[in-house]
């Protein structure tokens, strides 16, 4: 077999592999060198317009975790057991206007754009906002928009995650506005600039899943020629 047989091969598994792990083995720890890792991928992936409107929290403290609990209903057994647990955030709607501080810091500072493109971008963006997605004056749109870049590295972390033989869980089932107050409270969560995206769980599984379930091809691609 070459290697770029092998290497699909690998990537397959990795997905036959991972599932929605609902209780991980708590005596087992993620090592500090595979996490980052994980987190590497996260960092890498890519968002529109590369404005990377995320921040990856990692709640290591039991205390914060226990306060949790009783509103992320969907983290019943993965709060407790899981080796990490990240917080996704994403980019409040001020943040990701066009003209915005961290829009226009994005530009120069990270893409390191010459001012004559980050004029042009500017212009393309703020038309995107406005006029193609129509998500300028919909604040709630704009931030669920954001979230969505936010899964982009929810699923590679997962991916690569699994590739090195780490299970993950991603989880929906939470009270947003319980657990921005109580992340508010305990000084993680700036209000003004982040609101949670959603929230993933890794570790190593306590329990063999059941058979991966999924349709099959001819049901989820449609060919246009």
């Amino acid at each position: 077999m070459d290697t770029l047989t092998n290497n699909k091969s690998e990537i397959l598994s990795a997905y036959q592999f991972r599932h929605a792990t609902k209780e991980f083995d708590s005596s087992k720890k993620i090592s500090a060198e595979d996490f980052q890792f994980i987190l590497e991928t996260g960092r890498l992936s890519p968002s529109s317009f590369g404005f990377e409107p995320w921040r990856f929290v990692v709640v290591q403290n039991s205390g914060i975790r226990e306060k949790l609990l009783p509103y992320t209903w969907g983290a019943q057994k993965q709060l407790p057991t899981a080796s990490h647990f990240v917080l996704i955030l994403s980019r409040q709607p001020k943040d990701m206007a066009a003209d915005s501080e961290y829009i226009q810091a994005m530009m120069k500072n990270v893409q390191q754009l010459p001012p004559q493109v980050i004029e042009m971008k500017t212009k393309l963006y703020d038309k995107f906002l406005k006029s193609d997605f129509k998500l300028q004056d919909n604040e709630r749109a704009t931030f669920e928009w954001g979230a969505r870049q936010t899964y982009l590295a929810l699923g590679n972390m997962m991916t690569s995650a699994a590739q090195i033989g780490v299970d993950s869980c991603p989880i929906e089932g939470f009270d947003k506005a319980e657990v921005e107050r109580i992340l508010a409270e305990e000084g993680i969560l700036d209000l003004e600039h982040f609101g949670i995206a959603c929230m993933v769980a890794f570790g190593y599984r306590l329990n063999a899943p059941r058979e991966k379930t999924r349709r099959n091809t001819e049901q989820v691609v449609q060919w246009v020629e």
